[in-house]
């Protein structure tokens, strides 16, 4: 017992001096290259801590082992330019002011829905209230809003509509049909839903729509009866 304790004691003492020479950023937003050391790291420390039988010293080698290419890649991604975005990758220019670009989801394996979760967690509620939206490199969410953007969300928006298909919980939800919807595609020149990237409504009556390969729009319309939310 007492020999796992100094055992344990040892390597973390070496991990943390590792973590501490990696820098600020290894402890902050990591690059994909970090990360995957990071998860190296951690399970190369638990064989000798929870095996006995292995000598300790093998532990310790493979940990500084780590490190050194760690800080071979960090050079050569601060060094060499053509190889920053080939190890780090590059931010995703997901919204312009044209709309979602929605090839740039699907390169980075996400949807409308991804999107929209990660504009309401930086406090924009409202798809018309940004120019520009991007996830850099590390998978963090930016995004540059429009002037007075505040104006444009004065209720919540809901998915009405999501590459085609009908949300039917948040048609319930609002209590109108897809038939009410489909009524307005029409109008805007859309044969129907399946063209449709993503429409949203919000209590106001204020539509958020985008074609697929299309620019988006916003149009104003009066539900039925009045209602609003």
């Amino acid at each position: 017992m007492v020999l796992i304790m100094i055992r344990t004691t040892i390597i973390f003492v070496t991990l943390l001096i590792i973590m501490r020479l990696m820098g600020k950023r290894q402890i902050g937003e990591m690059q994909p290259f970090e990360l995957v050391i990071t998860l190296l790291i951690a399970d190369l420390a638990c064989i000798p801590m929870a095996d006995s039988s292995v000598p300790l010293l093998y532990g310790i080698v493979a940990v500084v082992t780590i490190y050194a290419l760690h800080e071979i890649v960090t050079l050569l991604d601060l060094k060499i330019k053509p190889l920053k975005s080939l190890i780090s990758g590059k931010p995703s220019l997901v919204m312009n002011k044209n709309g979602i670009d929605d090839y740039q989801l699907k390169k980075n394996n996400l949807d409308v829905s991804d999107l929209i979760e990660s504009l309401r967690t930086a406090g924009y509620f409202s798809l018309d209230s940004v120019d520009y939206a991007l996830y850099e490199a590390n998978g963090t969410f930016s995004a540059l809003p429009k002037q007075d953007y505040e104006q444009t969300q004065t209720s919540l928006p809901m998915v009405i509509i999501d590459n085609g298909n009908y949300d039917s919980k948040n048609l319930e939800l609002t209590g109108l049909s897809k038939e009410y919807f489909d009524g307005i595609l029409k109008e805007q020149n859309i044969a129907n839903h399946k063209k449709v990237l993503v429409l949203t409504a919000d209590g106001t009556g204020k539509l958020y729509l985008q074609a697929k390969n299309e620019k988006f729009r916003t149009v104003q319309v009066t539900y039925p009866g009045g209602k609003t939310w």
